[in-house]
């Protein structure tokens, strides 16, 4: 059932598609303008081409993509960008696009690299509503994905300030370096006769000397340890075909991590018995490595997982101090970890590692007090991180069920009104 208000149209006399302009990364230079592909944002340049809001969709090589942007920006040559939105709200716009983006997927007519015609996506038949109906519909679903973005930007400053604090205290061994500087009289910065450092809350946690090692200079009583020897254990997933039916727990699969990341909404399912499960089950403080492919050595590490298990391709590990494990898995995100992973599969063309090689990484543990500082000092950030991306699966969820409906006129809704 459509709504009264709605009319019969074409795209192309609501929303004028152009060709993206074509850069080359060598024509361009450091700014703040996005340059958005097939493929969202590329690069970034000093310049822009298009004057925002703007809606994007992929042309070439990415064909379907969707892309909104308030702010100036350059359209590559990869995309169409729309001209003219002949009124319209530049929102809606985008939202309309992101419920044909399948239909526009199938309009592929590329050969080798999928290709988007504009002239066979503006003849196309559609039902458009008022103005007023079309910001009531955008203003409900950007709000959710305002605050999808906002949870994602927490994120990034939340794992951002792990990151800082990792390499403060294990990697530059700031506090240690204080504790020297104190114990020689030194001030900041090891300069003589000055005021002392300040003391930090946890530099009485840490030595106030260095010590050699194999890895160099490291903080006076650390052990250099591979993390198979301080791993409780070390532990291959199973065997099993995933599904999108709820039939079972998610099945945690190395297609699934990116990045140093999961989206638990889009892993899939598999069937298990009881026995296996437990045997399987991925539990808050594991860290999963991929073993094979493109990205071997890619790796997260699992804070208040649902329900789930892991697959044949991902190596477990866990270690029985929680402290310990939330230091290896900021160890397991530095390049000094995956230039291990580089010099143990080297260039081959299709890598793979045993779990053995991938435990072998080399790093000088701290001792357990400080690790257990370190993990008590984040646990709170990444519990909230766990709890933003729940909230945002969930809101994700609500926007694309109401989607469809909202664009196709099944759910009807003007501006100031609220969907129940």
């Amino acid at each position: 059932m459509v709504c009264d208000g709605w009319r019969d149209t074409t795209i192309g006399k609501q929303a004028t598609l152009q060709r993206g302009i074509d850069i080359t990364k060598a024509n361009q230079r450091p700014g703040k303008i996005p340059v958005i592909s097939s493929g969202g944002v590329s690069s970034y340049h000093d310049t822009s081409a298009v004057s925002g809001p703007g809606v994007i969709l992929g042309r070439k090589g990415v064909v379907g993509s969707v892309y909104y942007v308030d702010s100036d920006y350059w359209p590559h040559d990869t995309t169409l960008w729309v001209k003219d939105f002949h009124g319209n709200d530049p929102r809606f716009v985008y939202y309309f696009f992101k419920s044909i983006a399948p239909r526009i997927a199938r309009m592929d007519v590329g050969s080798a690299n999928p290709t988007l015609n504009r002239n066979h996506v503006h003849p196309i038949r559609i039902l458009w509503p008022s103005l007023s109906e079309q910001k009531a519909i955008a203003h409900i679903l950007g709000t959710l994905d305002d605050k999808i973005e906002l949870n994602q930007r927490m994120n990034e400053t939340l794992e951002a300030m792990a990151r800082a604090i990792f390499k403060s205290w294990f990697v530059d061994f700031d506090p240690v370096r204080r504790n020297v500087d104190r114990k020689n009289g030194k001030g900041a910065k090891g300069k003589a006769n000055r005021t002392p450092p300040e003391s930090h809350p946890f530099d009485h946690l840490f030595p106030d000397a260095f010590e050699d090692s194999e890895l160099g200079k490291i903080p006076k009583g650390w052990q250099v340890d591979t993390l198979a020897q301080r791993a409780s254990n070390i532990q291959y997933g199973f065997t099993q075909s995933a599904t999108s039916d709820a039939v079972g727990p998610r099945f945690l699969r190395i297609t699934d991590i990116r990045g140093g990341k999961v989206d638990w909404s889009s892993v899939p399912y598999c069937e298990i018995e009881d026995a296996e499960l437990e045997k399987y089950r991925v539990k808050d403080g594991d860290i999963f490595v991929a073993r094979t492919g493109a990205s071997t050595g890619d790796n997260i590490y699992v804070v208040d997982p649902p329900e789930a298990v892991f697959a044949s391709y991902l190596v477990r590990l866990q270690f029985e101090s929680p402290g310990v494990a939330r230091f290896v898995a900021e160890y397991m995100r530095s390049s000094d970890y995956f230039g291990h992973i580089e010099g143990a599969i080297g260039g081959s063309a299709q890598p793979n590692a045993s779990a053995q090689t991938l435990a072998a990484a080399t790093t000088a543990f701290p001792p357990d007090d400080v690790a257990t500082a370190f993990y008590d000092l984040v646990r709170p950030a990444d519990l909230k991180r766990a709890a933003n991306a729940r909230e945002s699966d969930r809101l994700a969820a609500i926007r694309n069920a109401l989607l469809p409906k909202l664009l196709s006129g099944d759910i009807h809704i003007r501006e100031g009104e609220s969907v129940q």
